[in-house]
């Protein structure tokens, strides 16, 4: 559990380069501060900082007036430790009724003599008329996957992670793109899936032809340990939609992807409607 304490020293402690990687323990303590802040809906000090850049949804705002303000129910988190980008990533899923919430954050920092420093909060923050949302079905969907760690003799190295999530990305733009599909492999978007529990789900469904726009101002969390990468972009098929991208790299392939995209209550979507109708979901 996060002291205040803690964080009082971190925030007086001198910066210092000690190493060339973050310490897990001193990212997890402030992983935690931020999940007990966001809970509460009482920021502590350390993310009000005027020192510390707050994005949602791709625009920078005052944390005063951010989603970490509003106290939120917290049913499921998991997160991924960028020991050596100094920065982690948190899905969050809020199943109340009456505030649900799936939100997607990256924490970035600086280190310090006894810690680390938050420089930049930056969430995609997606609720009710969103794309694809519902909050309970992206629950249920994710408790039946396994994001445990994986052995240090099967992992791929950040570059082949990071590598990876690009050329999924990079289909919008390019669909010549040559991903490594997994067999299975299984897409969260919004709250549709397209597994169904087979062998032969497919990541592949669904993906668009033909000329798209880019997917830009990409910003990367990657865990070598799980196998993962978080990406906060901005979706130009989607309309410049802010948007969150997670992928599970299992033997060299695509696992899962899980999407979250800020479509507040869009009816018409030209570019995508082609393309989505060919998908077959399970929600």
């Amino acid at each position: 559990m996060f002291r205040l304490t803690t964080a009082l020293l971190w925030a007086l402690a001198p910066a210092a380069t000690l190493a060339a990687r973050c310490q897990w323990s001193h990212m997890q303590d402030a992983t935690d501060a931020y999940l007990e802040s966001q809970t509460s809906g009482k920021p502590y000090a350390m993310f009000l900082s005027d020192k510390v850049v707050y994005r949602e949804n791709n625009r920078v705002i005052s944390p005063t007036v951010g989603i970490i303000t509003k106290p939120l129910a917290i049913a499921h988190q998991h997160r991924l430790y960028d020991q050596d980008g100094c920065a982690t990533y948190t899905e969050q899923i809020v199943t109340d009724p009456k505030n649900p919430y799936v939100i997607g954050t990256q924490l970035h920092f600086d280190q310090l003599a006894g810690g680390v420093n938050v420089t930049g909060i930056d969430s995609i923050v997606t609720t009710t008329g969103d794309w694809l949302f519902n909050a309970s079905k992206t629950l249920s969907h994710v408790l039946k996957e396994n994001w445990d760690t994986i052995d240090s003799d099967s992992r791929a190295d950040r570059a082949t992670l990071k590598a990876i999530a690009d050329l999924y990305l990079d289909l919008w733009g390019n669909e010549k793109s040559r991903v490594p599909w997994g067999m299975p492999c299984d897409r969260l978007e919004g709250s549709a899936y397209t597994g169904n529990g087979s062998a032969t789900d497919s990541c592949a469904v669904g993906i668009p032809t033909g000329p798209q726009p880019p997917v830009t101002d990409r910003r990367y969390v990657i865990d070598e340990s799980v196998g993962s990468v978080s990406v906060l972009c901005t979706m130009g098929t989607m309309r410049n939609a802010p948007d969150s991208h997670e992928f599970r790299v299992e033997n060299g392939r695509l696992r899962y992807v899980h999407t979250m995209t800020v479509m507040r209550n869009e009816t018409a979507l030209p570019r995508m409607s082609r393309v989505r109708r060919t998908v077959k979901i399970h929600g």
